[in-house]
């Protein structure tokens, strides 16, 4: 398992952000059943980055909090019999399952730990396991969809016990 963290911010955390994200990125492959050794890039941004980055890749001129930019095709979210016949998503050393990027702005994050009236663990944890969701097929532009990604997130974080 290789889990990158770059953090290009200054901000500083009550707690231990890399241990968090290490912990909800592992729960989300257990939980999910992920069958392969992986690789997941985490990036921590400042509002500005991300907006630059939100406005390159998907037109949206406007600072977001979490952006996933998943690596493999899915016929089916959580789906992953397909992906041995997607080799260039192995990382060629490794032979590790490379699931994508996950971008999240830290400014955001304590932004919403705010309004949600939650704290900023709850926040960034969820942020990561709604972005993991996405690396592996999820989304949620449907109701039902959003309804699927919902139920997973929570089982997530309460699993590893980060509640609001």
């Amino acid at each position: 398992m290789t889990i990158e963290i770059e953090n290009e911010t200054q901000a500083s955390f009550s707690f231990d952000y890399e241990e968090t994200a290490k912990n909800v990125i592992l729960a989300s492959l257990d939980l999910e059943k992920f069958p392969y050794e992986a690789e997941v890039h985490l990036l921590l941004v400042d509002n500005a980055s991300i907006r630059e980055i939100n406005r390159e890749q998907r037109g949206i001129d406007k600072p977001t909090d979490v952006l996933s930019f998943p690596m493999a095709a899915y016929a089916q979210p959580g789906d992953f019999d397909g992906l041995e016949r997607q080799p260039d998503i192995f990382h060629p050393d490794t032979g590790e399952a490379v699931l994508g990027d996950i971008v999240i702005s830290v400014e955001k994050a304590a932004e919403q730990a705010t309004e949600y009236g939650h704290g900023q663990k709850r926040e960034f944890a969820f942020l990561i396991a709604h972005s993991m969701l996405h690396l592996m097929g999820y989304d949620h532009m449907q109701p039902e969809e959003a309804a699927v990604m919902e139920k997973k997130q929570r089982e997530i974080l309460d699993h590893l016990k980060i509640t609001r």
